[in-house]
């Protein structure tokens, strides 16, 4: 697994939500985050997190709709403040774009660094969760939470730690409430919903 290489390629299309606020400086260059809300056929929206370098505010004006290509980033979050996994997308390009309509689609490979959890709903649907480790090509890992539904959630369910697995998906938002000090506290988590299993392609 460690000199294993996983694809991760993603490609956004959504409307920028906020203005860009400063994130982290590396190498000597500033990085920035932007919410883009990224609506979904059912009417829901999605709103993702882009981290991108130097970002032109008139690109990122409110209500500007905005393609993205990148690759889906993780990191433990130690403020204690938050969820303690941070799901981002680094943005290698981004563009303004006429086509007022959401896309998020993305191919991601890894290893299965976690042995799946199957669930089933109230309804009885069943649901598998992973965790994807998406090797990056310097040494470090994005860990990065997916979740399959019915065929693929058994599928998903009988792979094991170590199992090499690639799939086609979309990274989403979900809003739920944690307890903290007696208070229901509004959170949000981002996850990988698994559309297809693929091949894996021998240049990985």
């Amino acid at each position: 697994m460690d000199d294993y290489r996983g694809e991760n390629r993603i490609v956004l299309r959504g409307q920028a939500a906020g203005e860009p606020a400063l994130s982290h400086r590396n190498h000597g260059v500033d990085y920035y985050v932007a919410p883009l809300r990224v609506p979904r056929l059912s009417g829901v929206d999605d709103v993702l997190n882009i981290v991108t370098a130097n970002p032109d505010p008139a690109l990122w004006a409110v209500g500007q709709w905005v393609s993205v290509q990148g690759e889906v980033r993780s990191y433990n979050n130690r403020s204690g403040q938050g969820s303690k996994l941070v799901i981002t997308v680094l943005a290698r390009s981004a563009q303004p774009d006429t086509v007022e309509e959401g896309e998020n689609r993305l191919v991601l490979s890894g290893a299965l660094c976690r042995k799946p959890v199957v669930r089933r709903t109230p309804l009885g649907r069943e649901i598998c969760d992973i965790l994807l480790a998406v090797n990056r090509p310097y040494g470090r890992a994005d860990y990065l939470p997916c979740i399959a539904w019915g065929s693929l959630a058994a599928h998903c369910g009988e792979l094991d730690v170590g199992n090499q697995l690639r799939l086609e998906g979309r990274l989403q938002s979900r809003q739920y409430h944690k307890l903290i000090d007696g208070e229901q506290v509004a959170r949000t988590a981002f996850e990988i919903s698994v559309m297809n299993l693929l091949p894996e392609e021998n240049q990985l």
